[in-house]
């Protein structure tokens, strides 16, 4: 069964910064692009950033563009999204994915088949 866990969440306060990490269990990370998504309350689900799979390319929605960061540790089978200067509209839920059999681009939902749980996110003083 293929499994995605997300890790790494919490409060913040606006300024600060956070590590999530995305593992997997059942197969092996860096065979397949994977990323990162949230949602915040109310508001779709939206792509924030994403490593290919085949030369570690990546991808970042403008509004995170400069503070986040994607990487992979084979050794450890994670992708991490290390956030820095996080601000109140950084507060969702964050989703890891991995990249399914077509690929339609980075942010959109429908070029992933297996998502994590999510972990919560919040920036707040």
């Amino acid at each position: 069964q293929v499994q995605l866990v997300e890790s790494g969440g919490g409060l913040v306060q606006p300024g600060g910064s956070l590590r999530l990490s995305c593992t997997a269990s059942t197969f092996t990370l860096d065979y397949y692009p994977i990323g990162w998504f949230r949602q915040a309350p109310g508001k779709e689900r939206e792509g924030v950033s994403c490593i290919s799979s085949s030369d570690g390319s990546t991808y970042y929605a403008d509004s995170v563009k400069g503070r986040f960061t994607i990487s992979r540790d084979n050794a450890k089978n994670t992708v991490y999204l290390q956030m820095n200067s996080l601000t109140p509209e950084d507060t969702a839920v964050y989703y890891c994915a991995r990249g399914g059999g077509m690929w339609f681009g980075c942010s959109l939902r429908r070029s992933y088949d297996y998502w994590g749980q999510g972990t919560q996110v919040t920036v707040s003083s």
